[in-house]
């Protein structure tokens, strides 16, 4: 060990912390998990699609998990996740789907 210390050409003394760089809020990527889960959840209460809202759900989870900006991304997830909810009521709990008559 103390043979390797030697010609260890690394200098500890310049190490220096990492610090993230300063990004604007209109500069951060898009959230396309939450635009993903809005479109699922309108489809899952619009046309009644039990898939639709699931996935709007587990969308809003993995929207929620990769959040980088609270103010605007907590209003986007917030709306994807009252129309998955609203969409598994309906779909569970509302009134059946009317049949096709032949």
């Amino acid at each position: 060990m103390s043979s390797s210390h030697g010609n260890d050409p690394r200098m500890p003394a310049a190490a220096r912390p990492y610090v993230a760089p300063v990004v604007a809020p209109q500069d951060l990527p898009i959230d396309y998990a939450g635009f993903i889960a809005v479109i699922f959840g309108v489809a899952g209460v619009m046309f009644r699609y039990k898939l639709g809202s699931w996935l709007a759900l587990i969308f809003c989870a993995q929207s929620v998990a990769n959040m980088r900006n609270v103010e605007n991304d907590l209003k986007q997830v917030m709306m994807a996740m009252m129309f998955s909810l609203m969409g598994l009521l309906t779909n569970y709990f509302g009134p059946p789907r009317p049949s096709k008559q032949s």
